[in-house]
């Protein structure tokens, strides 16, 4: 149960992010994609609906699959982040910090399964 909160606070935080600061999330858009802001956007908004629908029960195993494709999805944002930087906050990210971000990936993936989609 505390991991579906510390998930449910880590994506409604982060998808709330993509509304209130969408350069951040911008400036690592893949420029192969299309509709970058529409698709910053729709990733914000299924973070926080994946956060928030992991809580109840009726929906965990929907939402924790959902939130387990989104950071699938997301994963070219974070490598395109590492080859181009990232500013937040008008402060440049580490590269080591973005290096360090992409295994990190796995963790999250298996926390989500784990405690949205195994034990729902």
């Amino acid at each position: 149960m505390t991991a579906r909160f510390f998930l449910a606070a880590l994506f409604v935080v982060g998808g709330t992010n993509h509304f209130l600061s969408p350069e951040v999330y911008l400036s690592i858009m893949p420029p192969a994609l299309p509709w970058p802001r529409e698709l910053l956007l729709m990733s914000g908004a299924a973070e926080i609906l994946g956060g928030l629908g992991i809580l109840p029960r009726f929906s965990r195993r929907a939402a924790g699959w959902g939130l387990i494709a989104l950071l699938i999805a997301v994963f070219p944002a974070n490598v395109e982040a590492v080859s181009k930087g990232m500013v937040v906050a008008g402060h440049s990210v580490p590269e080591w910090l973005l290096w360090v971000r992409l295994p990190l990936q796995l963790p999250l993936l298996w926390l989500v399964y784990w405690s949205c989609c195994k034990r729902a």
